[in-house]
Parts: structure tokens; sequence; C-alpha cells
């Protein structure tokens, strides 16, 4: 079965994120659980966790298929270490509201090396700083997304990805997340069956499809192997209508949550159960 939704707005209070996930027809759905441009917020609330918690069960969500972002200013890969530690403290703080939520899952973009470091030194880093986190946190995976390797971003290769899970120490609680405009722009071609089935070989031989616990289904404005990160609506981009169709006809992405991050919000309940229809699922 297929569990598809997008990343709704906590807009005043985590607690509201679950009904507007289910307003658009959702069966899964992203948030950030803080101001994502700062690195403080206010701790979360007994009210906010309660709300949310309450909210999610009323509204017959899994925390199976729920999945934050973290801040966008986080870098676990930074070359200098006061920036690294303030990084990795704002990551904890993220796993630890993902915590006291009852969220099993954390996406979050592997850092950059920004031209004072080599790639393998970052991508040690990030490794190193899941490792950190993941000590001090409980029954929260630490997801990464592929990047679409714009400027110095780690993460764009399966190889990439593949060596910062072979750093992680626990194994059990690490993860990756395929978002599909980044894949693209990454020069992975998947708007045919052929092509699709070929990333995900791909995938299963270097990285291994048991790591993969989420998808972002986006299409992408930029051509193939532009390494530029630039999501479009679903069908009005390169990749196409029909590679998303593909996807979900695929049991290789049953069970695990699929959030769309296209950038026209009023088309999300349309395109939700457009790749239902897709899915040939009509218990929406």
């Amino acid at each position: 079965m297929k569990f598809v939704g997008a990343h709704v707005s906590a807009a005043g209070g985590v607690e509201n994120a679950p009904g507007r996930a289910e307003d658009i027809g959702a069966k899964a759905f992203a948030l950030f659980t803080k101001n994502q441009r700062r690195w403080k917020s206010k701790p979360l609330s007994d009210e906010n966790i309660a709300g949310f918690k309450e909210q999610v069960a009323a509204l017959g969500f899994s925390m199976d298929y729920i999945i934050p972002h973290d801040s966008y200013l986080i870098n676990l890969g930074h070359p200098e270490q006061d920036q690294l530690q303030k990084s990795r403290n704002a990551f904890l703080d993220e796993m630890k509201r993902c915590e006291q939520l009852g969220i099993k899952l954390l996406n979050f973009h592997p850092g950059s090396h920004l031209d004072k470091i080599t790639p393998a030194e970052c991508l040690q880093k990030n490794a190193e700083s899941v490792n950190w986190a993941l000590d001090q946190t409980e029954g929260v995976t630490a997801v990464f997304e592929n990047t679409a390797g714009q400027g110095t971003n780690m993460g764009f290769k399966f190889e990439q990805l593949a060596e910062m899970i072979d750093q992680v120490e626990d194994k059990k609680r690490v993860g990756v997340c395929i978002d599909t405009c980044h894949a693209f722009a990454a020069g992975y071609d998947i708007r045919t069956r052929e092509g699709l089935n070929k990333t995900f070989d791909e995938f299963d031989e270097t990285v291994g499809l048991q790591y993969l616990k989420a998808m972002h289904l986006n299409d992408s404005k930029k051509e193939l192997g532009s390494r530029v990160d630039r999501h479009e609506s679903l069908g009005d981009g390169e990749i196409g209508v029909d590679a998303f169709r593909l996807i979900m006809q695929d049991e290789r992405f049953d069970e695990i949550p699929l959030i769309l991050e296209t950038p026209n919000t009023e088309r999300w309940p349309r395109e939700i159960e457009m790749l239902y229809d897709f899915a040939g699922q009509d218990d929406r």
C-alpha cells in the first residue's frame, strides 16, 4: 500500500499539521517541528506535544508515515569546528523534538564541504555528526536525503550516501529519503520504466533498498544532470508525469511516506488524488 502526502505547515503549533494533512487527502505528511530559518526556537510545550499526538490518533495517521525535515541552516559536514558543533546541537534538538512527539523519522540534507575540506572528509563529518546525535537519543531514525549536488552539497551520488551509512554505527537507525527532483538533477534518469529500474537497481546494489525510508515526489524545473535543485509540480517539469505513475505502481515503494514538496500547494489535493489513482487505491 502507498502512503502519500505533502510537507504541510505547522503554523500555530505542530498540533495543527495533522489536520492540514487530512484536509488535502493525505495518509502521510512532513512538517517542520520548529522554525526552519532560525537556529533556536521555543521548546515544544506540553500542549503542543499532547495536541499533536491526539490529532495524529484521532485522524488515523501512523507515526510510521510522518517524516519532519530539519532546519535548512544545519550543516553536519561543516569544515569549521565551531560551526559544526552549532549544527550538531541544532540537529540534536530536532531529534529530541521528534522523540517528544513520538515521531520515528527525521529527514535532513547531508552537509557541504564549502571547498575547505575534501569530499571524503565532509562525508566522514556527516557520519560522525549522526553518530553523536544517535548516541543521545532513542527511537528516531536519521534519514539522509539525496541532494541535487548544487554547489558543494554532498549526498548527490548513491556512493556518497553509502559511504556515510557505512560509517554510522547504529545501522538500524539510519536511512535514506530519495527526492525525485534531486535524483534527476544529479543525473539519474527516472523518466521511463527502464530508467527507474536502472536507478533503483543501482541504489539497491550501492546503498541497499532496506535503507529506503521515504521519498519526496517532485518534478524538476531543470534538465537531467543540471545539478540545480528546483522543484516543479507533477507533470509540469522535465521528469514528466509517467515517472510518478511508475513509482506508484512499483511495490518497492510500498509502506513508506511519499511526500510532495511541489511548489503549487493548491494542487496538492489533486496531485495526491492522481497518485492514488495511479496506484489503484481508492480508499482515500
